[in-house]
């Protein structure tokens, strides 16, 4: 299946709407906490968990709790306990209780100090209360519970339904949480709430990952041993830091984890939906071009009290913020959370947008230090696109007149590039060549105004886009547009494959895209359509992720007549001929995919046109072997057959389907893949560069084993027809290709079109190959051609095109 990434995983900024621009000034001066419509808690609650105490990387020694209390008087903690419950627990599973004493003082802190690691090199201050429980740094649940009896709670329902806790926070994974669990921690960061303790029952939105600091309840901690300064409302001298001082030089701010006292900005931009907050800057930038001058304010789910174009000190928390948690190998937004501070005045002027064009960003992308981390690196603008793009993070940028790379997704989201000749598709994509040459000239562009894009690649979206820029997990940087241009027709308009003649076998390869029964109708009709008008009807078509017959439902139902009967019947009904299939059902749950829904590799066949020799003994675990067939040549054991199921190769991952099929006397064999996908690679526009590709290694190990496959077959028979087909989900120049034809036993046939040419997806504007039919020497001067019908536009049926080959 394609990188696609559902919403819930997206990051937390997934929805924006902008405020519009006042008009006039205000006169007088309004203090706000800058937050509304979710309010603090009355007393005590969960304030900041960290579990990576010791962990590899970690500062600090131990793991630890600690409890907040924004009440007016003390809270008192006599027969109260913490407790914690691992990120997945079963039926065995016990919490484990820390008993807590005193009280946590009006306004303060109270810190309960865990279980003391092997690394780390600085304790924590002066625990209030000390336990032993070894938490984990990546997912679990803590819980304030008035009673010290271990709970005996193992679901959120039913920890919900206790009403002896007070509060509860689950983390990472954990199953048990308030509505959805917190994110962002790891050996060093915790997740914390903001200063004013609000408390909204989801931990997503209360919680965010942060870098550790605890504090006690005498007011000890934050790093510093000493009560953080807390400015006061009135007060209307700015601090002695700027923007461009938090941002610094690097990708971390040298502020990180300290609180800062009324920074100056004005309001460029502000989130009203999602996760909230909004974007200031420094209208005196100082002379580095290093140096950011935009901020983003983090309000969690409170809204923002501020409007652009007003003028304010703000004084809070500096974090960094990593989207898809540090682990991901993302980069950081650097933040100011739990903020205060006072509007100025109102109606100003706000900083010049920083036009971005072909000059702009430098063809190199990023620092390559053979797959360390490039935090620590002085960034170098003129020479790095993502250093460029990292020391102008929360500040206004604009592009005018850009050409659309990407089409525009269900998120809103559409991709474009400032450098209108880099490797140009005929399309008007820009097509990805190797690990080094990235296309520095893609930009993401989102929306705060809620305002969409409908654009195809080639599109010319015209007249000026800015915004402040912005990053996320998916995608790297992003304008979050407050004003958005138009969308011109590029006149893109979808492929049709030349028919293959009569002497001609054509074979295709279709990644449907987790297609069941429930799917609605339009989409078998836009699929059949695909099949029967733009590849015009194959002889064969191998099929990816078709779906048991009901599809996510994980009920042990592996079956898939049911989506295939649906599927023949809608080719049929658009005028295309009544296909046969053939297939073999996994075990239930073994192949990947979505949980539940047993995706599978399919053959569709025309038996007007091409016959299947079927031969007994295929399932799920059986090896397919190559076989004597006397004066008949070769044979498959089985067929359909599966190559080397039980391998390690193919855990939690599609098994390849081996078919033989005659075609005007002439026997040809063929083989679908769906290789593992690339979910968990660091990201292209991460800290690593270049990024790890962990997924890799199994891809090459599943090459492995369909070339040893083909290898036996051309063994026994050089001359044999062989076409393997499908999605491979890597590139024509990855070490899994390299690996696939090695021996020179099968030719990639995407390498046979001009480079510009060479795709069959798009993601994250990037035209790029994941799909692949390879031949046999034994296959003369095929015929071949990427059908593009769905990737280059918004208007998607799969996120991938299919192929054809034709073969005399």
């Amino acid at each position: 299946m394609s990188p696609s990434i559902p919403p819930a995983l997206r990051g937390r900024r997934a929805k924006a709407i902008a405020v519009a621009l006042p008009v006039g000034l205000a006169g007088s001066l309004i203090v706000l906490p800058f937050t509304a419509q979710a309010t603090p808690s009355p007393d005590a609650v969960i304030s900041e968990v960290f579990g990576g105490g010791g962990n590899s990387g970690a500062t600090l020694t131990n793991d630890f709790i600690e409890l907040g209390n924004s009440g007016d008087g003390p809270f008192d903690l006599t027969g109260w306990s913490v407790q914690y419950l691992s990120g997945s627990p079963t039926a065995s599973t016990k919490w484990q209780v820390t008993e807590i004493k005193g009280a946590i003082p009006a306004g303060g802190n109270y810190l309960v100090e865990e279980a003391k690691g092997a690394g780390g090199d600085t304790p924590l201050p002066t625990a209030d209360a000390t336990g032993t429980i070894a938490m984990s740094a990546t997912s679990g649940t803590v819980a304030l519970v008035h009673s010290t009896t271990p709970l005996t709670c193992l679901t959120a329902a039913d920890c919900a339904a206790d009403t002896s806790i007070k509060d509860l926070v689950g983390f990472g994974t954990a199953t048990v949480r308030e509505n959805t669990p917190a994110t962002g921690t790891d050996n060093t960061h915790s997740v914390a709430r903001n200063a004013a303790l609000v408390d909204t029952d989801n931990n997503s939105a209360d919680f965010t990952g942060a870098t550790p600091s605890p504090r006690n309840s005498a007011g000890a901690g934050d790093g510093g041993g000493e009560p953080s300064p807390t400015p006061s409302p009135t007060n209307t001298t700015p601090g002695d830091l700027r923007i461009h001082d938090i941002q610094g030089t690097t990708r971390i701010s040298p502020q990180n984890g300290k609180t800062v006292t009324n920074v100056p900005g004005v309001v460029t931009a502000v989130r009203i939906t999602g996760s909230k907050g909004y974007w200031i800057q420094d209208p005196n930038p100082d002379k580095n071009p290093a140096t950011s001058e935009g901020l983003f304010v983090y309000t969690g789910s409170a809204t923002p009290q501020v409007k652009v174009g007003d003028s304010v000190l703000v004084s809070g928390k500096i974090t960094e913020y990593y989207p898809g948690g540090q682990s991901s190998g993302s980069q950081s937004v650097t933040e100011l959370t739990g903020p205060t501070g006072v509007v100025l005045s109102s109606g100003n002027k706000l900083p010049a947008a920083e036009v971005i064009d072909a000059g702009t960003l430098a063809d190199a992308y990023a620092p390559k230090v053979k797959g360390l981390n490039i935090e620590p690196l002085a960034l170098k603008p003129d020479k790095f696109a993502l250093d460029w793009l990292e020391s102008r993070e929360g500040m206004l940028v604009q592009v005018k007149d850009t050409r659309v790379v990407g089409a525009s997704n269900s998120y809103n989201e559409t991709w474009i590039t400032t450098k209108p000749k880099q490797n140009v598709t005929p399309n008007g994509g820009t097509v990805y060549t190797g690990y080094d040459d990235q296309n520095s000239g893609r930009l993401l562009i989102g929306s705060l105004t809620g305002d969409k894009l409908k654009a195809n690649v080639g599109d010319t979206l015209t007249g000026t886009t800015a915004g402040p820029l912005d990053y996320a997990n998916y995608g790297g940087y992003n304008i979050q547009s407050t004003t958005l241009g138009t969308v011109k027709s590029g006149g893109l308009t979808p492929d049709v494959a030349q028919k293959a003649k009569s002497n001609e076998l054509s074979v295709a390869t279709y990644n449907v895209e987790n297609l069941d029964p429930q799917e609605p109708q339009s989409k078998y009709d836009k699929l059949a359509q695909g099949i029967v008008k733009h590849l015009a009807s194959p002889d064969i078509v191998s099929l990816e992720e078709i779906q048991d017959n009901n599809g996510a439902t994980d009920d042990g139902t592996v079956a898939a007549d049911q989506t295939l009967a649906k599927f023949i019947d809608a080719i049929k009904n658009a005028g295309g001929p009544t296909y046969d299939w053939r297939a073999i059902d996994p075990s239930n749950d073994q192949d990947g995919g979505e949980p539940g829904g047993n995706i599978r590799n399919v053959f569709l066949f025309n038996p007007k046109r091409v016959s299947f020799v079927d031969r007994p003994g295929g399932d799920a675990t059986t090896a397919v072997k190559v076989v004597n067939n006397g004066k008949k040549g070769i044979a498959l054991s089985a067929s359909p057959g599966r190559i080397n199921p039980t391998s390690d190769a193919w855990k939690s991952s599609r098994k390849p389907l081996v078919g033989e099929f005659t075609f005007q006397g002439q026997q040809v064999f063929v083989i679908g893949n769906h290789f593992n996908s690339k979910g968990g690679d660091q990201p292209m526009h991460g800290v690593f560069q270049p990024p790890v590709l962990g997924s890799e290694t199994q891809r090459v190990s599943q090459a492995q084993e369909v070339n040893k496959f083909v290898g036996s077959l051309l063994l026994k028979d050089i001359k044999a027809k062989v076409v393997v087909l499908g999605d491979m989900n890597d590139y024509q120049f990855s070490k899994p290709l390299a690996t696939l034809t090695k021996g020179g036993i099968l030719t990639d046939l995407i390498n046979t079109l001009p480079k510009n040419e060479r795709y069959s997806y798009v993601y994250d504007g990037n035209s790029q190959t994941l799909d692949h039919i390879l031949v046999s020497p034994g296959i003369k001067k095929p015929g071949y051609e990427v059908i593009h019908i769905n990737s280059e536009f918004s208007d998607q049926t799969s996120d991938h095109d299919p192929q054809v080959v034709r073969i005399k």
